[in-house]
């Protein structure tokens, strides 16, 4: 099952658990919509979610764009060129955008399992160290938060 957060910054990570690049989060309208607009580079990836197409008008770079499933299967990948709309993948949940080249230098291809990670300050065991262990399991990890999830590992 494909994992999710809350935070504003997360790692892309692999089946394998390679982890690939850091990743902005957008997963409110606001954040989707502004998305890359106005910058002129990318480090690492945003994640948008949830989402099905994008488009690369008024961006000032290419992009490699993933769509993921709802198990965080790459189920297409392609690169976009500045002033182009894409096409909606309609089993599309999330969409990975990355600086055009990136997913080459990752290896990340079609059928590649990813998950996009909290990147949490403390450890599980720091989190849970004031708590009984009963209550472990419903820590702030298995919350639902809309459309994102914390990752249980």
């Amino acid at each position: 099952m494909l994992s999710w957060h809350t935070a504003g910054v997360a790692w892309l990570v692999t089946e394998d658990a390679r982890v690939l690049a850091s990743a902005e989060v957008a997963d409110s309208r606001a954040t989707r919509r502004r998305g890359l607009l106005g910058r002129d580079h990318l480090d690492g990836a945003i994640v948008l979610s949830p989402c099905r197409w994008v488009h690369t008008i008024g961006m000032q770079f290419p992009i490699d764009v993933a769509f993921l499933d709802q198990d965080g299967v790459v189920v297409k990948t392609m690169q976009m060129r500045q002033r182009r709309i894409g096409v909606p993948v309609w089993h599309a949940r999330l969409i990975v955008e990355a600086e055009a080249g990136a997913f080459a230098r990752w290896g990340l291809r079609v059928g590649d399992v990813v998950s996009v990670r909290p990147n949490d300050e403390h450890s599980n065991d720091d989190r849970n160290d004031d708590r009984d262990t009963d209550d472990r399991d419903t820590d702030d990890r298995n919350d639902d938060h809309g459309a994102f999830r914390h990752d249980a590992s």
